[in-house]
């Protein structure tokens, strides 16, 4: 249940976060998103705040990412973005993982 809930929202995350960031996607989009996924978390009741492995690690540092920054540092800093779209090809596994990307569980 654990695994296919990270095989589920990552290539859910992948999606959202690519079309976010080609300007297909409103930021509130990306927002609600966000917090559906952290009440589908919520109702798995899992207590380990240990990612299982580096997948689960960077889906966690990018959730953090997206909703830590502004709408505008998202939109305009290149840098950030262009971190963002390499956590987003690890995901699909198209790179590997990101440097100092540190991700945990809520």
């Amino acid at each position: 249940m654990l695994e296919q809930f990270f095989i589920d929202k990552s290539q859910q995350l992948v999606f959202y976060v690519s079309r976010y960031l080609r300007g297909q996607l409103p930021h509130r989009e990306i927002h609600l998103f966000i917090w559906d996924t952290l009440e589908e978390w919520s109702q798995l009741q899992i207590l380990n705040h240990t990612p299982a492995n580096r997948q689960e690690q960077v889906f966690w540092h990018l959730l953090h990412q997206l909703e830590y920054w502004s709408e505008t540092e998202l939109k305009q800093d290149r840098l950030l973005r262009k971190r963002l779209q390499y956590c987003v090809g690890f995901l699909q596994g198209k790179a590997d993982i990101p440097f100092e990307c540190i991700g945990i569980r809520p």
